[in-house]
């Protein structure tokens, strides 16, 4: 029996995972910049090996480069939500899902509680067992903060 296609935004989340995280190990620190130009050319290997279809393809880059871009705002939401966790010190799996839910919630308008879902899918497929709900912990926090605004670069 085949396995049914998943749906677009799941692949194109799952690559810009993919390609966020080949970046993030690549760093020497969890502190230096993830560069939008080194994220799409891990982002297009990625597209090279897998059945990437391109609407997905689109999606994908749109989030990892989006992550990039913003990184430094993103993560400064990470800091504020994620009580005694430093991000250096956070799993690289788990530090870019949240990346992406932050971005998808805070730039793009995803609703929070689609963002979470997805994300906490991602962390119990790509992530350790404690993943899904750390993941959930720090992004309920996060889109309480964002309660009331369009976009996270808004102010209340």
């Amino acid at each position: 029996m085949s396995r049914p296609p998943r749906a677009p935004r799941v692949q194109s989340r799952q690559a810009a995972l993919q390609a966020l995280y080949a970046v993030d190990v690549a760093r020497r620190g969890a502190e230096e910049p993830l560069e939008p130009l080194a994220v799409e050319e891990a982002l297009a290997e990625l597209a090279a090996h897998f059945e990437l279809p391109e609407g997905a393809r689109e999606y994908a880059r749109e989030l990892a480069v989006g992550v990039a871009r913003h990184r430094d705002a993103i993560d400064a939401q990470l800091v504020a939500h994620s009580t005694n966790w430093r991000i250096e010190r956070m799993a690289v799996v788990d530090r870019n899902v949240l990346r992406l839910a932050i971005y998808e919630m805070g730039w793009l308008g995803l609703p929070p509680s689609v963002a979470i879902d997805e994300a906490v899918e991602l962390a119990r497929r790509f992530g350790a067992d404690p993943s899904p709900a750390f993941v959930n912990g720090v992004l309920d926090a996060v889109a309480h903060s964002f309660a009331g605004r369009a976009r996270a670069w808004e102010t209340t």
